[in-house]
C-alpha cells in the first residue's frame, strides 16, 4: 500500500505506532497492523502542526511548550468536521499562545505550510469555539498563558482520533 506522499512507503508498517480504535474505543498501540488490516480499510497520512514550529523558532516566536518540555496542549472543539461517509465529527486543535504581535506573524510563517496544517483557524477567546477551560487540555498538556499573549489554535492532527471515536467504525 503506497500513495503519493510516500511511493514506496507501507501503510500498514512504516509508522513507528498505530492505535486501533475498534467501536470508538481504544483497544490498543502496536508497531504494525498487517494483523488485523483487510481491503476494506483505506489509510492515509497527514501533517503535524510540529512541523512549522522550527519556522516559528527561526523568526523569533517562543514555542511554549518547548520552553515548559511538555507535549502540545491539544483541545476538541465544537467545529465540526466535513462528514465523509460514516465519518463525522469534531476538529481537534493544538494552541500555542503568542503575543498579538507575534499572531500576526505566526499566520504569514504557517500559511506557507497549507500541507501540516496551514494557517490558525482561530485566535482569542477558546469559548468562541466550544473550549470552556483552556488550563484543561483534552490531550497533551497544559502550559502557561502569559499577560499580553493570546491563545493560537491550529487544527490538530489527533482530529482523525476523535472523529473515530465519534463514528465508532
Amino acid at each position: 500500500v503506497a500513495g503519493l506522499s510516500a511511493p514506496d512507503g507501507n501503510i500498514k508498517t512504516d509508522i513507528p505506532k498505530y492505535r486501533v480504535y475498534r467501536h470508538g474505543i481504544l483497544t490498543e498501540e502496536v508497531t504494525s497492523v498487517e494483523e488485523i488490516w483487510n481491503e476494506s480499510m483505506v489509510g492515509f497520512l497527514i501533517g503535524c502542526s510540529f512541523t512549522f514550529e522550527e519556522a516559528l523558532l527561526n523568526n523569533g516566536i517562543p514555542i511554549r511548550h518547548i520552553e515548559e518540555n511538555c507535549n502540545v496542549p491539544m483541545y476538541q472543539t465544537n467545529m465540526e468536521c466535513v462528514k465523509a461517509g460514516i465519518f463525522e465529527g469534531p476538529m481537534v486543535v493544538s494552541m500555542r499562545p503568542v503575543t498579538e504581535k507575534e499572531a500576526i506573524r505566526a499566520v504569514q510563517i504557517t500559511s506557507r505550510f497549507p500541507s501540516v496544517h496551514g494557517a490558525p483557524v482561530h485566535i482569542g477567546d477558546p469559548k468562541a469555539i466550544g473550549i470552556l477551560d483552556i488550563d484543561k487540555p483534552d490531550f497533551g498538556d497544559s502550559v502557561t498563558i502569559r499577560d499580553g499573549e493570546v491563545p493560537v489554535f491550529w487544527a490538530c492532527g489527533v482530529t482523525p482520533q476523535a472523529v473515530a471515536m465519534q463514528s465508532k467504525p
